[in-house]
């Protein structure tokens, strides 16, 4: 759908305020005074990210050791607020609305109607959701389930906001069904980094803790916008900066965030309108030139080494735990420097300041996030940062580490207890021991492939636990028309979205109490866990009275399903279980031994820390040892004509939640359908600033016509030949087998694109 936005200016300015500071605060205001419960959102957020409180439903930044009242962001508000809301989703909207209806409504407007309150069913004769009882909802989906010819016709889908009691019920009930279709976010997202690091080091985790940033000399952040996407990273980054070490940010785009920050809660910096610088050195490689300026940066560090032999590499290091430099080594002198050059658009003087900063670094952290995992070469770059950061050591030693940084408050964690389409061995064998029965060996479908399954009619039942399917993923109407072929669609979630309007034979929306709202179960309040983006697990528990009094929770929805399918009689004591969620972390302490503990350990301030086998420099690799692995600069050179588009969000947008239309460091107000140009490509294609322009991706072989229209075309400092727009209003152009290698996450930062004045738009 083109939502309808308001008339625009003719060129757009860019906000030359630090990110945080006044504008924080202000925005953060106006969605608490949005939201309609002030009073609700207020005592929300003063537990939020507390010892006591309940952990942010936004994105999976660690929690500081130092205590504050405070320990949120503006996103963190945004999340808060828009959770905590005093609107609210009764069957009374549904009767006045058919789901034909609501497809015209935008994605902002649907979420903003507020919390769901009661289960639905979709009647297909009146085009309307209507009120259905939880033992009768629960029957129809799982006699479909139970009556599947194959148990690999069906679908669990997982976002990463689901708590690991949650999550570990959910892939327990499919591998009961006998299934290993566990797709996730992660398969959109972060997918590429677990598999690059794997390869390279043995586990798909990042190796840094939160206190390691307080002790790096060095810290390179790729392919990454903290400002609108992590902003309490920017809190790091600030006293990192403030003490001397050196940041390098690599980043097509400019942003606010990676320039100056002034920390909302530093009287100083808000009193005086001083803020902090964080980038010592910025670098705009092109769209997908990442892996050519990595390899460049590493050229330089060899030609240091072959100047002062034994003072730039970490021999020892190198000698005791990796294997393949030679190759990488002989790889790089035979690359020539104008094949570097001209691949990452970035000059051999700028990759030498920052190889500089790079070797003169004793603890130096590489950050990244999904401008770089969303490539076809994703996995490729992701590994030639292992590469440079084996060449010094800097993995497994105090300050230094690779940290990826996720998105979402649990995907790690969901992965970590069983949420996997390709599960290991050993993980299966504790299950089977734990559950007495054998769980299904055959890898699952993940995320592109489900689209596929239900398309091509392979699978029929759809079970989403929260997300926003249909918006997430690549290759839009290919996609809705893939759920609407399914028997069965049903979605667990907090507010109404466009994937509970594309809807299979039957459909269902299950609605749950947010992360910030009280959990009763039999035994009494709960407490779920879940664990951020540094592999520290914690518990979290909310405090607010629940939307709605007809709410389930997650574990307890997964339960009575289980029921419906297998009977009350079955092995697995489901219900039991979620009586009392002790039970269930018993449960995962049986099947994975790093939860050795888990109901005690969740009682230490802060968690506890999974093991990290990588941080303690021992290499589950099929070597023995971390892997330097060599990879070639991809061809990334387009036709004339065309240009490399990458995906971002704006600052009022979490995923595919769109708090509001304005996006304030990039002087965007009251719209989305925006694409960001560099000045002199708008003048090349005969364009003005201002003008109206549709968007058609250009994928090689690719026959289908996929055209985003009516786009404002704005002026950015961005390398010629690319550009930026957000998603989901892009995800239309990008096709549904166009991924990365190895990782198969969607090709979302690198879209080949032509920019055509609209057809209605004057010259």
């Amino acid at each position: 759908m083109v939502e309808k936005e308001p008339p625009h200016e003719k060129s757009v300015k860019r906000s030359s305020a630090a990110a945080g500071g006044w504008g924080a605060l202000a925005a953060s205001a106006r969605h608490i005074w949005k939201g309609g419960d002030v009073p609700r959102s207020i005592m929300s957020l003063l537990r939020v990210n507390q010892p006591d409180g309940f952990d942010c439903p936004g994105c999976a930044w660690p929690e500081p050791d130092r205590t504050s009242t405070f320990e949120f962001c503006e996103n963190g508000v945004k999340a808060v607020a828009w959770e905590s809301t005093g609107k609210r989703v009764t069957r009374e909207l549904f009767a006045r609305h058919t789901v034909s209806e609501l497809r015209e409504r935008s994605d902002h407007w649907l979420e903003s109607q507020g919390r769901l309150t009661e289960p639905m069913a979709y009647n297909r004769e009146t085009d309307r959701y209507e009120p259905i009882e939880w033992a009768t909802l629960f029957r129809r989906i799982g006699d479909p389930l139970r009556e599947l010819d194959s148990p690999d016709r069906a679908i669990f889908y997982t976002s990463g906001r689901t708590s690991n009691e949650a999550a570990f019920l959910l892939q327990l009930l499919a591998r009961r069904l006998g299934t290993n279709n566990l797709p996730d976010c992660s398969n959109m997202c972060h997918e590429s980094s677990g598999r690059a690091l794997t390869e390279s080091i043995g586990i798909g985790k990042g190796t840094v803790q939160l206190d390691d940033f307080a002790r790096a000399d060095a810290i390179f952040v790729i392919g990454q916008n903290p400002g609108t996407n992590h902003p309490r990273m920017l809190t790091e980054l600030r006293e990192a900066s403030r003490r001397g070490a050196r940041i390098v940010a690599i980043n097509p785009l400019r942003e606010r965030g990676l320039e100056k920050f002034a920390h909302p809660q530093d009287v100083g910096e808000m009193l005086t309108g001083r803020a902090t610088p964080i980038s010592t050195l910025y670098l705009q490689p092109l769209v997908g030139g990442d892996l050519a300026l990595l390899k460049g940066i590493m050229k330089l560090v060899l030609e240091a080494e072959s100047d002062r032999p034994g003072e730039v590499l970490d021999g020892d290091f190198i000698r005791d735990h990796t294997s393949g430099l030679e190759s990488l080594a002989a790889d790089l002198e035979s690359t020539d420097w104008e094949a570097i050059e001209h691949a990452c658009g970035v000059s051999r003087d700028d990759m030498r300041r920052a190889a500089d900063i790079y070797i003169e670094s004793k603890r130096t952290i590489a950050c990244w996030a999904m401008g770089l995992t969303q490539q076809k070469h994703a996995v490729a770059t992701i590994q030639t940062i292992v590469n440079l950061m084996l060449l010094r050591g800097n993995i497994g030693r105090p300050g230094a580490g690779i940290c990826p940084v996720r998105g979402h408050s649990n995907v790690q964690g969901d992965r970590t207890v069983g949420i996997v389409e390709r599960p290991a061995p050993e993980f299966l064998d504790g299950l089977r021991d734990a559950f007495g029965f054998d769980p299904p060996r055959e890898h699952g479908l993940d995320t592109v492939a489900a689209i596929e399954a239900m398309h091509e009619g392979r699978a029929g039942v759809f079970f989403a636990m929260g997300g926003n399917f249909a918006v997430a993923t690549p290759d839009t109407p290919y996609t809705e028309e893939a759920l609407r072929r399914c028997d069965v669609t049903a979605h667990v979630s907090t507010k109404l979205n466009r994937s509970h309007l594309v809807c299979g034979r039957q459909a269902f929306i299950l609605p749950c109490p947010g992360r910030t709202e009280v959990d009763v179960q039999a035994s009494g309040p709960q407490r779920v866990t879940v664990e951020d983006s540094m592999g520290v697990v914690h518990a979290t528990r909310g405090s607010s009275p629940p939307a709605s009094r007809h709410l389930l929770s997650e574990p307890r929805i997964v339960a009575e399903l289980a029921v419906a399918i297998f009977g009350s009689d079955d092995t697995i004591p489901w219900l039991g279980l979620v009586a009392d969620y002790d039970r269930i972390r018993d449960r995962i302490e049986e099947v994975i031994p790093a939860f050795a503990g888990y109901n005690q350990l969740i009682d230490l301030p802060g968690g506890f820390p999974l093991r990290n086998s990588a941080r303690e420099r021992e290499w589950s690799t099929q070597s023995g040892r971390a892997e330097f692995r060599v990879h070639a600069i991809p061809d990334l050179d387009l036709p004339d004509g065309q240009l490399r588009l990458m995906t971002v969000r704006s600052h009022d947008q979490f995923n595919t939640t769109i708090y509001g239309l304005d996006d304030r460091y990039r002087g965007i107000r009251g719209r989305r359908r925006v694409v960001f140009l560099n000045r002199d490509d708008i003048a090349s294609l005969g364009l003005r600033e201002g003008d109206e322009v549709d968007l058609i991706a250009c994928w090689p072989g690719d026959d289908a016509e996929r055209r985003a229209p009516r786009f404002l075309a704005v002026a950015y400092d961005v390398p010629r030949g690319c550009a930026a727009a957000y998603f989901p209003e892009t995800n239309v152009l990008v096709a549904v087998d166009r991924y990365a290698d190895v990782s198969r996450t969607p090709m979302s930062k690198l879209i080949p694109v032509r920019v055509e004045r609209s057809a209605d738009s004057a010259p």
